[in-house]
């Protein structure tokens, strides 16, 4: 049986912070707020392949009460949801995710965010995809406020 999930997060974006999406390091002024790395992209990631299997949300598994993963890693937490995924006997078929912000660049490092999500997934880069796109400078986002990602993830239970 063959089931796909959605995931969907956003972070504030502020001075004095390292931006990481994917797991890579971005060349940027200024970082996303969170308690872990606020690596959205990773977020989003995770939250689709929980909901692939009715595993409720990284809220749920990782919530930002718990001091003791106060700024994990969220290609940890990729880690964490992959090993789920297979306790509950489904295979990661492919994730397409993207990123929503005016800025930075992202398309120079999305083949290593590709590679390191899958990495993480324990899956080829091929089953990993990974698109940016702009607000059209609407809303917050368009503001460079903060940046969003969304993804969906596709499963199958064996």
């Amino acid at each position: 049986m063959m089931r796909s999930g959605i995931g969907y997060d956003v972070h504030r974006l502020i001075e004095g912070r390292e931006l990481i999406l994917g797991g890579i390091a971005i060349p940027h002024s200024r970082g996303l707020e969170g308690h872990s790395d606020a690596d959205v992209l990773s977020h989003a990631i995770a939250d689709a392949l929980l909901g692939a299997v009715c595993a409720g949300d990284i809220g749920q598994h990782f919530p930002n009460t718990d001091d003791s993963i106060r700024g994990i890693s969220s290609i940890e937490i990729l880690k964490r949801v992959s090993e789920l995924i297979a306790q509950r006997n489904a295979r990661l078929v492919n994730v397409d995710a993207t990123i929503i912000a005016e800025e930075p660049k992202f398309s120079p490092h999305i083949d290593a965010m590709r590679k390191n999500i899958a990495e993480a997934l324990g899956t080829l880069d091929s089953n990993v995809s990974v698109k940016a796109t702009t607000n059209e400078t609407l809303g917050a986002i368009g503001r460079a406020e903060g940046i969003a990602a969304m993804a969906i993830a596709t499963v199958v239970l064996e």
